[in-house]
């Protein structure tokens, strides 16, 4: 299962544009710090992420959790309805149970939280067999919640099922979301409209950060409407710790690449696991790295809510004591962390593509993504230890990668 649900591996010709972009810095707006004042629970530092996806299979050991979100938050969330699921039995056994309290009553309007998760979902689209759940016939969005867990344990998640720009919009318009992650667009990356004016809303008005699945083929990631417009981070796939190179069914000059083949959980049953690839994991998984540092940063500067709402939050995605960072200062700190993997290790008979030490931007954008640039990303951010500047071929590459996706699409969002 590769990015793009419904999308069958493409094979493209792979267009090497050569040069490339700065990151996406371009709202640098003023703003001014309004902490929100929240009800002093206890409830630890956290980050919201919303997959955009096809369900999410909420009966999963994989997201159960001890922890209760509290009132506030979910007040916050607007949360409607709460679903007390079965955790006995198995899979059929539990969505059976719960049919009759849950799942035929949920309809579009509905945010429902799942106790024993931390799990809050919507189905703004109302076109499903089953509300938020991940459908037998389905299971592509319980593999990329899983990616963001993977990622960060930790994080809370604002699920939508869907795939319009009335799904992303559910979680754009959610004061509490800090990162939209989605995986689904148009088969080879072809130049046609998508999700790009609701993620304009996501990123440009209301301050949050959003990963877009580059194609599953070598296709520039420039015109890609769910990675290509400047205001998103568009994610493609490098082999992680196989021969730590770039996927070659994998979308060219992204923003970054992360990692293709994960073990993710089953969406029709409670404990199963399943090895799987594409940009639809890599991207999600980035997701969940960028909440971790959203996570430790306000852990460590007191921030105790989430999001960048430009009302409550002045635009800021982390509004601490003395501390604040934006969507712009999170981007910039995420591709000055990025690394090339050295060629040596490539396999000729792995199927992957070497890291070209002649313009790797082109292939990997600022570069690879993983575990390893968090602490660098939040030593960084916190003025501890700066992270050097990239070489100016790479920040000339990037820059101009910027500005062709700038120049494209300020005529279609």
């Amino acid at each position: 299962m590769g990015r793009r649900i419904m999308r069958p591996t493409a094979i493209a010709l792979v267009l090497m544009l050569s040069s490339a972009m700065l990151s996406g810095c371009i709202w640098d707006d003023e703003v001014t710090t309004n902490v929100p004042e929240v009800e002093d629970d206890g409830f630890r530092a956290f980050s919201v992420v919303a997959p955009i996806d096809t369900g999410i299979n909420v009966y999963h050991d994989h997201f159960r959790t001890n922890e209760t979100l509290p009132d506030w938050m979910l007040e916050q969330f607007g949360v409607t309805m709460t679903c007390e699921l079965t955790f006995e039995g198995t899979w059929e056994d539990r969505y059976e149970a719960d049919r009759a309290t849950c799942w035929d009553l949920i309809n579009a309007t509905d945010i429902v939280y799942f106790p024993g998760t931390r799990i809050i979902g919507a189905t703004p689209d109302d076109d499903t067999d089953i509300p938020i759940l991940d459908d037998p016939q389905d299971g592509h969005g319980t593999a990329v919640t899983g990616a963001v867990l993977n990622a960060n344990p930790d994080a809370v998640i604002f699920f939508v099922e869907g795939f319009s720009d009335a799904a992303v919009l559910a979680a754009a318009n959610q004061p509490l979301v800090d990162i939209i992650t989605t995986s689904f667009g148009p088969i080879g990356s072809v130049p046609v409209t998508g999700i790009e004016q609701a993620t304009k809303v996501a990123v440009v008005h209301n301050k949050k950060i959003h990963t877009g699945a580059a194609d599953n083929s070598p296709s520039p990631a420039v015109q890609d409407a769910t990675a290509g417009p400047p205001w998103s981070i568009g994610i493609s796939g490098y082999a992680e710790e196989d021969d730590d190179q770039k996927e070659t069914m994998s979308g060219s000059y992204p923003d970054a690449a992360a990692d293709w083949t994960q073990v993710l959980p089953n969406h029709d049953d409670i404990d199963g696991y399943h090895q799987t690839s594409g940009t639809s994991f890599a991207t999600p998984r980035t997701a969940g790295l960028l909440s971790k540092v959203l996570q430790h940063l306000r852990e460590e500067f007191g921030d105790d809510s989430s999001g960048a709402d430009p009302i409550v939050r002045s635009g800021l995605i982390v509004n601490g004591t003395d501390y604040s960072a934006t969507e712009t200062d999170i981007r910039n700190a995420l591709n000055l962390s990025g690394w090339y993997p050295s060629a040596n290790t490539w396999d000729p008979t792995s199927g992957t593509m070497p890291i070209s030490p002649l313009a790797p931007c082109t292939q990997v954008g600022w570069g690879v993504v993983n575990e390893s640039n968090v602490l660098p990303m939040i030593k960084h951010l916190n003025g501890t230890e700066q992270m050097p500047n990239r070489p100016s071929d790479v920040v000339q590459c990037m820059a101009a990668n910027q500005a062709m996706r700038e120049a494209y699409w300020s005529f279609r969002a």
